[in-house]
């Protein structure tokens, strides 16, 4: 037993001597070794309640020290079983990350050693080693040396970083008439930053993809002249290489062109993908990476390193420096005379451990043909994945796979997307019962997918085949689907501002309760649920001719038909015609996320005078969450919509 207290050590109440400092580091070594080598040997994931959690750890913190044996005892009875494996190879949910053991024992060499990452003085060797790695990075993505970058806790970090630099660069302080452009797949880090940066709802648009579900250049340069004839500034587009959501990869050269002529910034989120650029079929997929202002990747990820290793790299270093760099009276002995690199200077922490010496270490062990050979690996799997959808009848591929994300779903014949959604609900839940993997869920374009990444060193050709060997036999039924909410819509189009239904006609009368409760749509609302909305509504009237919604506006309104009838339009072709209990702005009205939205996508102009019922975004949202059959039937009308958007 190898107890707490400290012996020998002086009047330092917190020292251990050297012997029982090499005694309980060998215990943890054997204790992990035992883990990792049988990665299978636990559920891919174990989780239990806040109450259960409380009964096993809630406790008042020990007024002695207790022997170590016991605390290695609790982590391995009531902590480390409680996790995700993220090593174990049926672990293909959201984007896995598993590390190396060189990784972890250089996390534990800086934390042993309590490495600084902030600034050169303190740390010249370990601020030389983040400066030679993310030196590789720049290497391999094809930026020049007089590129800069910073190791971060994550993309989410480098995102934020990447914008507030943008920013800085481009217009100095916050100003209210800049834009900020994402895809309907983008990442929500870039929201939460837009958010947390100070930009309102009106000030991002979320942009609709391709049927690749890439970023569509036409709709940022239509996005982009309606805000300059708005009297608007375009400041930052986000592109990706590598989406969470389907692993899509955006055409970088067609929007930087657009960026370059608009004097706009444009940020690359490759958290997911953008190490796939050290290899061959990498590097040809993020073609044009390079001509991006700035560019996020994370080596938690695809570079196999342990959390938390995100980074940024900027184009032009200079500017990195001059967005962050703060020199206070109390840090004038560290200002920098010459080449040396405070990395405090660069992004948002001044405490800041070495990220560097894990990634150093991982890369010189193993060199980076095998980093190569573990990516190609994982793609390689996801293709065999998607053939063999392609070629099963119980399987249906929503989307073509572009690194290694793949999304399908079980297919029912004759079912409907209702049907559908129970059944492949119940698979998922299924398979992560049976412990040997792990999917996750989204949507594309209306449609409820399965989505596997295959992204881990562990997994191999067996792990992917026992996943559809099981999804293809197991039996088509399963409990019923609970309402969903409205965080589960997919992410695609819709916002609008600019004329409003007050600026059409600002006479707005008295809302109509009984020709409310009248349309299909609120004929299963409750009367409560109805007055919730109702309050802050209201009809207005307008006449025939009259824009009621333009492409590109901005704007977070839903809008119901009472009377008359109204036409839709893209780009001077009618898409619809809709009369008197339809509705428009659901893609619009719902939220995306950090309550940005989607720019219209359309124009609706009034055919006839009309009468509308116009309902805010927030008690929409709400309706949403609260009714299964409004949200049944939002959902319904965007299945069949979005194609024709």
């Amino acid at each position: 037993m190898v107890c707490g207290m400290a012996k020998g050590a002086g009047d330092n109440p917190l020292a251990i001597e050297s012997e029982t400092m090499r005694e309980i580091a060998h215990q943890v070594v054997d204790m992990l070794i035992a883990r990792l080598e049988d990665p299978e040997r636990d559920p891919v994931l174990r989780s239990a309640t806040r109450e259960e959690t409380e009964q096993r750890l809630g406790e008042p913190p020990p007024e002695h020290g207790v022997a170590f044996d016991e605390i290695l005892a609790r982590l391995q009875t009531d902590i480390l079983p409680l996790t995700a494996r993220y090593d174990h190879p049926g672990y293909l949910a959201f984007v896995p990350g598993f590390g190396t053991w060189p990784a972890a024992l250089g996390d534990f060499i800086a934390s042993a050693c309590n490495l600084y990452g902030g600034s050169w003085k303190e740390g010249a060797g370990p601020s030389q080693v983040e400066i030679t790695v993310l030196d590789w990075f720049k290497e391999w993505i094809g930026y020049t040396r007089e590129a800069a970058g910073i190791l971060t806790s994550g993309g989410s970090a480098a995102n934020m970083t990447a914008l507030a630099c943008a920013r800085e660069s481009l217009i100095g302080a916050m100003a209210d008439d800049v834009v900020v452009y994402l895809s309907d797949q983008a990442h929500a880090s870039l929201a939460r930053a837009a958010r947390i940066l100070g930009f309102r709802p009106d000030q991002v648009r979320v942009l609709p993809t391709d049927e690749r579900f890439r970023m569509r250049p036409d709709a940022l340069a239509g996005a982009i002249l309606a805000d300059r004839k708005a009297g608007r500034r375009p400041l930052f587009v986000a592109a990706a290489a590598g989406s969470t959501n389907t692993g899509a990869v955006d055409p970088f050269a067609e929007l930087s062109a657009i960026c370059r002529r608009e004097g706009a910034w444009l940020h690359v989120d490759g958290a997911y993908g953008g190490f796939t650029a050290i290899t061959d079929r990498g590097r040809h997929i993020l073609e044009g990476v390079a001509l991006a202002d700035s560019v996020t990747l994370d080596p938690h990820k695809w570079l196999y390193q342990p959390f938390e290793c995100g980074s940024l790299l900027v184009r032009d270093g200079a500017q990195l420096r001059r967005a962050f760099e703060i020199a206070p009276d109390y840090l004038k002995d560290l200002e920098i005379v010459s080449r040396e690199v405070n990395f405090a200077d660069l992004g948002m922490q001044q405490s800041r451990m070495c990220r560097a010496i894990k990634v150093w270490m991982s890369l010189k062990y193993f060199g980076v043909e095998n980093f190569r050979l573990a990516i190609d690996r994982a793609m390689d799997l996801a293709r065999r994945a998607e053939e063999r959808i392609k070629a099963s009848d119980e399987f249906e591929l929503l989307c073509p796979v572009t690194l290694s994300v793949v999304c399908f779903r079980r297919r029912i014949p004759g079912a409907d997307e209702a049907t559908h959604e129970r059944v492949n609900r119940a698979l998922l839940q299924g398979i992560e019962d049976g412990g040997q993997a792990w999917l996750s869920s989204t949507r594309l374009k209306g449609r409820y997918a399965l989505r596997m990444c295959v992204l881990n060193h562990t997994t191999g050709a067996t792990h992917i085949d026992r996943v559809l060997d099981w999804l293809a036999a197991a039996p088509l039924d399963g409990p019923p689907v609970g309402a969903p909410t409205y965080e589960e819509y997919d992410r695609h189009p819709g916002i609008a501002r600019g004329r409003s239904a007050d600026d059409a006609n600002p006479g707005s009368v008295s809302v109509d309760r009984s020709a409310v409760k009248a349309i299909p749509l609120f004929a299963s609302v409750s009367d409560e649920q109805l007055d919730q909305v109702l309050v802050s509504a209201r009809e207005v009237a307008i006449t025939s001719g009259t824009p009621i919604v333009e492409r590109w506006d901005y704007g977070r309104d839903f809008f119901l038909l009472l009377e008359g009838s109204a036409e839709v339009h893209r780009d001077g072709v009618r898409l619809a015609t809709i009369g008197a209990g339809d509705f428009f702005g659901e893609l619009a009205a719902l939220d995306w996320g950090a309550s940005f939205g989607y720019p219209r996508l359309a124009t609706v102009t009034a055919a006839s005078p009309v009468r509308l019922l116009v309902i805010a975004a927030e008690p929409f949202n709400a309706l949403v969450a609260a009714s299964p059959e409004v949200a049944s039937q939002i959902q319904h009308t965007i299945r069949q919509r979005l194609p024709g958007l």
